[in-house]
């Protein structure tokens, strides 16, 4: 019903930036909170960064003042700008989105994306 589509990830040297971009689509009525995750390796997933649909924002201790997440309700896409990225933020970044569908008006579902991989070298 609802289709969440990352891009942006890559390799990067530490320092240095990133953008990534989730996209969603499908039988969307409104979105709620928009939010990347993250995953490295042997780790749990851990919440990144989360927006609300109107726009109020929170952060990980570990990356406030270095990401800035936000959101386009127009086109049910949400952004994460990473800056002086270190090798510690190296993971597989999720998009999460709680969705409002046309076929459910009273129930919000939760998706996630593919994930995308973000590679830091220090």
């Amino acid at each position: 019903q609802v289709q969440l589509v990352e891009s942006g990830g890559g390799l990067v040297q530490a320092g240095g930036s990133l953008g990534l971009s989730c996209a969603a689509s499908g039988s969307i009525f409104s979105i709620r909170t928009m939010a990347w995750y993250r995953q490295a390796p042997g780790k749990q997933r851990e919440l990144v960064a989360a927006i609300t649909s109107g726009g109020s924002t929170n952060y990980a201790d570990s990356v406030k003042g270095r990401f800035t997440i936000s959101r386009d309700n127009a086109k049910n896409t949400v952004f994460l700008q990473m800056n002086n990225l270190k090798s510690e933020d190296t993971a597989v970044y999720y998009c999460n989105a709680g969705v409002i569908t046309t076929r459910s008006l009273f129930v919000e579902n939760n998706y996630w994306g593919q994930g995308t991989q973000v590679t830091v070298s220090s």
